[in-house]
């Protein structure tokens, strides 16, 4: 929810990956940035008027100046209700879960996923992705890094 403008976009343009520091671990994580995310980003930004040092969600009241994630929530909630699934069923932790899930059952590379997720350890992945731990190390010994 602190993300800035700055964070995400070189002058008027998207960037096509982005680094960020996670706040719980204070480690730096990578993210691509999807042509459509690109496109709907510049479009805000210019929308908002935001300028590189405004946060790239500003809240709408004095009270901070970026929304939270209680606000993210609602908003994500809202999305989900609008086409069509039951919004308990996925909220934003299912949703940063998916992409994960969907590259490690494509490649089996659990090392690939724990670098995007920003894990410092391969156990907190495989938890994370609700795998079996010596599944997990298998793959991983049949995984070239």
């Amino acid at each position: 929810m602190k993300l800035r403008v700055r964070d995400v976009c070189h002058g008027e343009r998207a960037a096509a990956r982005a680094v960020i520091l996670q706040q719980k671990t204070h480690r730096p994580v990578q993210f691509e940035i999807t042509v459509g995310t690109r496109e709907a980003l510049e479009a805000w930004v210019k929308h908002a008027a935001l300028r590189p040092e405004s946060y790239l969600f500003p809240n709408r009241t004095e009270s901070s100046q970026h929304i939270s994630t209680r606000q993210y929530a609602r908003v994500v909630a809202t999305w989900i209700e609008e086409i069509g699934p039951d919004p308990a069923t996925y909220g934003t932790h299912s949703i940063r879960r998916t992409k994960a899930a969907l590259i490690y059952r494509r490649t089996k590379n659990l090392r690939a996923v724990q670098i995007l997720l920003g894990h410092s350890k391969l156990e907190s992945t495989v938890r994370y992705l609700g795998i079996e731990v010596d599944d997990a190390l298998e793959m991983a010994e049949q995984t070239e890094v």
